[in-house]
């Protein structure tokens, strides 16, 4: 409301979309990492690391690699082409073809994660205050709407800066709480390595296995680059930023704040393992999913301690509130710059403005239906990490057939993106109905020698009719799904999704690109549009890469740039920075 009253007279869409770029790196830090935080990561990390040990704690190297990579291959160009959409870009690599694609295809992956990231704090108020499940997602869908709509890209990053604090207050209130339940932290650590959920050391090199060193630490790179590299929601924010340096503080500030986090979250998933290592409430009932795992512990230690389960509540909600937020903004962003501006380039400031809300409420609305249906999944953390394989890794390659390969026009460019998305479609299906055997998923034993008599009593009647039912249909599972399809390539860690698809992506697109001409056309590329203006791979001048030092004006000892300001959204002017 603040920002909505503040700016009531700035009534452009450069400022209610990109805050008029006049941003500092400090609070846009805070945002990105409270991106990062939604309900998914505030509850599905800390079951992960109960289910499967320390060996996702290496996304830390992963984040470290992102945000290094962004900070100084894509952001500069970015930033410096002026653009408001990340895919503007495409248009101006490529051709506006290529640019909706792109577009739509995040459309379709945000909100489908917008979904998803809706549900899991539902779960976590109906688990602590017995709230009806659709009420919460409703609630949580209309106060994210509703604010994104008032104030905008000012509000989005002034709310993920408060809410990133209440989300590491929480995850601290139940680190310390539980920790002092079991003995001290030197005991929470003692008792996890005891249960074998403390392992850094998996260094296989078979693909399928679900998380390695290799897997986490690679895949895992290019997983989130696709996020936080060329993802609206991520880039929306640091070209909200008032100049590049800011931009690029903003995101090295993020790496500190994203391993804050993830340490927060793993830590505390060890946590709850130390005080249910005796009595696991998986195997015993007490919950139906591993992402109720968080809530029930809050509810089990935390009940006593007032305004705690609250701050649990809280945390859960400050992480969806941001995610959810950003990426209404962000769709409205890409739907206005990429699908109706070009339509209508005269739109009036006021109309913008209007339309642009429009936009937000309407994409509030189908995250909301989205929720519903993932209501319907389990191991919700696992599912949001997939589908940035399935669909961000092909948008990946496009964008380094844009960056990084000047042969590549824009037939290839679209026929790498499609056959990149189908092959992902193939992949996610065939994991769905041949899920991998447990041989490389690596679930962890767990007991519940510990439960009191009534529990485990309970415990063996529910298992005596489970293995009473699993006895009289065991004869319709089809050999294959263990033994034949689980074992191949649908067996591929998710990790390794992202690299797929890049690298099926790129190769398609280069291929096709020289059959169609791409030598011939690679020297009329403008260097502002290339990563390092065109001097990443000067070796190789004569065939794929040639050196831009000439090209556009733009010279090897590059002493100006030109950045392109909008002005009243509708008059675009050249100034010499």
């Amino acid at each position: 409301m603040f920002f909505a009253i503040k700016d009531r007279k700035k009534k452009t869409s450069e400022n209610y979309l990109l805050a008029g770029r006049s941003l500092s790196g400090y609070p846009v830090a805070l945002s990105l990492t409270a991106s990062f935080m939604s309900a998914i990561t505030v509850l599905g990390t800390p079951a992960e690391i109960y289910v499967y040990g320390t060996m996702f704690w290496w996304f830390a190297l992963a984040y470290t690699i992102v945000v290094v990579v962004t900070a100084t291959i894509i952001t500069p160009v970015f930033y410096n082409i002026g653009i408001a959409s990340t895919y503007e870009y495409l248009e101006m690599r490529f051709n506006r073809t290529v640019r909706v694609a792109g577009t739509i295809t995040f459309i379709v992956q945000t909100i489908i994660y917008m979904g998803m990231v809706m549900y899991m704090p539902a779960l976590a108020l109906n688990k602590v205050t017995g709230l009806s499940l659709y009420i919460s997602i409703v609630a949580t869908s209309l106060v994210c709407t509703f604010y994104t709509s008032i104030g905008g890209m000012k509000a989005v990053v002034w709310n993920d800066s408060v809410q990133c604090i209440v989300v590491w207050i929480g995850f601290l209130s139940i680190i310390i709480k539980g920790s002092m339940d079991v003995g001290g932290l030197d005991k929470v650590f003692q008792i996890a390595n005891e249960g074998g959920r403390i392992d850094f050391w998996q260094f296989s090199l078979d693909p399928r296995i679900r998380h390695t060193f290799w897997s986490v630490s690679i895949g895992g790179s290019l997983m989130w680059l696709s996020v936080y590299g060329i993802n609206q929601s991520m880039v929306q924010r640091y070209l909200s930023c008032k100049n590049l340096k800011h931009a690029q503080i903003a995101l090295y500030l993020t790496a500190g704040g994203l391993l804050t986090v993830l340490s927060l979250a793993c830590i505390t998933g060890l946590v709850m393992y130390a005080v249910y290592h005796n009595c696991d409430p998986l195997t015993n009932g007490k919950v139906d999913k591993s992402d109720q795992l968080l809530p029930y512990l809050v509810l089990d230690i935390l009940s006593v301690a007032p305004g705690i389960p609250g701050l649990f509540v809280a945390s859960a909600y400050s992480g969806t509130l941001s995610a959810v937020s950003t990426g209404i903004n962000a769709l409205a962003c890409c739907t206005f710059e990429d699908l109706i501006k070009p339509l209508k380039p005269n739109i009036p400031g006021p109309k913008a403005v209007l339309i642009s809300k429009g936009l937000v409420v309407m994409y509030g609305l189908l995250g909301l239906g989205v929720a519903f249906l993932a209501s319907l999944l389990d191991k919700i953390l696992t599912m949001a990490l997939k589908m940035f394989g399935i669909i961000g890794g092909p948008l990946l390659g496009l964008f380094c057939l844009g960056l990084l390969t000047p042969v590549a026009n824009s037939t290839g460019a679209l026929v790498g993106l499609l056959g990149g998305l189908s092959m992902g479609i193939w992949l996610a299906v065939g994991s769905f109905i041949y899920p991998p055997s447990e041989e490389f998923m690596r679930k962890l034993p767990s007991t519940t020698e510990g439960c009191n008599p009534v529990e485990i009593s309970n415990l063996l009647m529910n298992y005596t009719s489970t293995s009473s039912y699993a006895t009289t249909t065991s004869f319709t599972q089809d050999p294959l799904t263990t033994s034949g399809f689980s074992n191949s390539l649908y067996a591929l860690s998710y990790c390794h999704y992202s690299t797929f698809l890049v690298l099926i992506t790129w190769c398609l697109g280069v291929a096709v690109s020289l059959l169609t001409g791409g030598l011939k056309s690679r020297k009329t590329v403008d260097s502002k549009l290339l990563a390092f203006n065109g001097n990443i791979m000067c070796c190789l001048k004569d065939t794929m890469c040639p050196c831009y030092k000439d090209n556009a004006g733009y010279t090897k000892g590059k002493t100006e740039e030109m950045a392109i300001t909008n002005k009243d959204d509708n008059e675009y002017v050249e100034e010499t920075v």
